[in-house]
């Protein structure tokens, strides 16, 4: 077997480069919740492509679907031309997805990255109100381009725009000041109160659970409440779902158990099922002012996209999946709170909801050595939060029982062998 040089990246890839840092090998192989490298390692994967493969790598009814399209020369690259790989998956998705929850949306198809989504968002939502200004909240992440960055928490990530990032108000998320308070009544203060500084916004935008922000649950009564203010004061409420959503945290969609309807919904990540880039953005048929070609680009006609996101539908076609997703999810929950309890160590906070979860550590880059240290040992596992300070469970909905279990092993050991070693700072 012939062996990668890895001074080929370090001599011609970008320093921007990041996750290779954090697993320092070369993959070559992939299926289900498993991943291999070149020296035939296998390790388990609970990173999942940070959330764009919720079914595993290379599902085989997916698989086979799109060698067969692409077999058959069906188109690929298409614009937004009408196809009928497109036309499939729309009539596909509104009877699975939409019409069981009562819910009724146009589909509009961006670039197919998250960002566009959420960029086509905002300037959807700015255009219907005829107003400038966006709330977002503390710790979101919603992107990297320009509009995305402005509603983004992480300094970080903002210092990178290199410009000022405007038209945006950030407000604590829920809990971010203490659980005794209500987030929401200093936000609503602010739009009654005439000298706040704080025009009306054309929309807030919010994640129901913060991934990259360090996977923080929001209260479903916070949600609803924050709908109830939106629907008070003319604003559009804007779900980003790309990555809590299509199942990650239980239900297709995140915000399914707080019984709220968003105005407008971004989806891609693990939409396309396949780890394939695709994107929509999801809004009420009344809000669809566009006018034809006022956003689009080059890469919206992903037929590839459209054949195995269809084909992943078919996981929701009855409640089973859905169930199946939400007693793993307690297993997670299970695993890291007896985990918690048993290494007071860590400093620990058990956070997220069904398969998007983790552990806050209190001790500075304890994290970070635990997705290190679990590393060595076959789980790949990435952190979150504004200080990596969270180390994060995204493993592939469909993972069994006993890969999960060897998974919660790994991590246990990795973290028995940290606080029991007086190798950190």
């Amino acid at each position: 077997m012939s062996h990668t040089d890895m001074e080929i990246f370090e001599k011609y890839e970008s320093v921007v480069r990041s996750y290779c840092r954090s697993f320092p090998t070369v993959f070559t192989k992939a299926k289900g919740h498993k991943i291999w490298d070149e020296q035939g390692r296998e390790y388990i994967d609970f990173f999942s492509g940070a959330g764009a493969l919720n079914y595993g790598h290379n599902d085989e009814k997916m698989k086979k679907k799109l060698i067969e399209y692409i077999e058959q020369d069906g188109i690929t690259h298409s614009l937004d031309k009408a196809t009928n790989t497109k036309a499939e998956f729309i009539q596909k998705f509104n009877d699975v997805i939409l019409k069981p929850r009562n819910l009724e949306y146009k589909m509009m198809f961006p670039g197919p990255t998250g960002t566009n989504s959420v960029e086509s968002a905002l300037k959807l939502a700015r255009k219907v109100t005829g107003r400038t200004d966006i709330i977002s909240f503390t710790n979101g992440f919603h992107g990297m381009t320009i509009g995305s960055l402005s509603v983004t928490g992480n300094a970080a990530k903002r210092k990178g725009a290199g410009v000022p990032l405007q038209n945006a108000v950030t407000m604590p998320y829920d809990n971010y000041v203490s659980d005794n308070y209500d987030t929401l009544d200093y936000l609503e203060r602010f739009l009654e109160d005439g000298g706040s500084g704080v025009d009306i916004p054309a929309a807030m935008i919010v994640e129901t659970v913060q991934g990259e922000g360090g996977i923080n649950a929001a209260r479903l009564e916070w949600l609803k409440r924050i709908e109830a203010i939106c629907k008070r004061w003319d604003i559009l409420l804007i779900v980003d779902d790309i990555q809590a959503g299509v199942g990650r945290t239980g239900t297709f969609f995140s915000f399914e158990p707080a019984g709220i309807k968003p105005d407008i919904v971004c989806l891609s990540k693990s939409l396309s099922g396949y780890g394939v880039p695709f994107a929509i953005t999801l809004f009420r048929p009344e809000l669809d002012v566009w006018n034809p070609g006022e956003h689009n680009g080059t890469f919206r006609g992903n037929n590839h996209a459209f054949v195995t996101a269809a084909a992943a539908l078919d996981y929701w076609k009855d409640d089973k999946f859905e169930k199946e997703i939400q007693r793993k999810g307690k297993m997670v929950e299970e695993f890291l709170t007896q985990l918690n309890n048993k290494f007071p160590e860590l400093k620990g906070e058990v956070r997220g909801r069904g398969l998007m979860a983790g552990i806050a550590c209190g001790v500075d880059g304890l994290a970070s050595k635990v997705a290190e240290e679990a590393f060595k040992h076959g789980l790949i596992m990435e952190t979150s939060g504004p200080e990596d300070e969270v180390f994060k469970l995204f493993p592939a909905m469909n993972i069994d029982d006993d890969a999960l279990k060897k998974g919660f092993d790994i991590i246990e050991q990795s973290v028995k062998t940290l606080v029991k070693e007086p190798i950190m700072n």
